[in-house]
């Protein structure tokens, strides 16, 4: 039952994306560039997105296990150091240069875009990456 509501919460995120105009990278760009023709639109889906989950991540905070009875975890981390905000800039970068962050970028797969799995590919083989030397960064600790 966990796989197909994951299943269809993903289908809808995923047309949730699609219908606003996520998933152009065109439209992304243009909310990003603020210094030429600037296009609000996409702050509008994203104060939706802020609206909708701040409801639901107060239900949750009430809340020791999800509907379905999986345990709740919530971030406990309430400090920015200098990976979370290194991390944050090369997303923001990756993200005004191709115009697609991942979810967005899994959800146009289905396009059969090539330019798109080569984002994807790209984006997995670094996440892999990391992994690695976050592997090696632990054990040395």
């Amino acid at each position: 039952m966990r796989k197909l509501t994951a299943l269809i919460a993903g289908l809808i995120f995923g047309l949730g994306l699609y219908l606003s105009g996520m998933t152009n990278p065109a439209k992304v760009l243009g909310f990003l560039d603020l210094a030429g023709e600037w296009d609000p639109s996409l702050a509008l889906v994203m104060l939706g997105a802020l609206a909708v989950s701040s409801v639901f991540f107060y239900v949750a905070r009430q809340r020791r296990t999800a509907l379905l009875g999986a345990p709740i975890q919530m971030p406990t981390r309430r400090t920015l150091d200098r990976r979370l905000l290194l991390g944050s800039v090369v997303f923001g970068v990756g993200w005004g240069i191709a115009g697609l962050c991942p979810g967005p970028a899994v959800a146009l797969l289905l396009t059969g875009q090539w330019q798109v799995g080569v984002f994807v590919l790209a984006m997995a083989l670094g996440m892999w990456l990391f992994e690695r030397i976050e592997a090696r960064r632990l054990a040395k600790a």
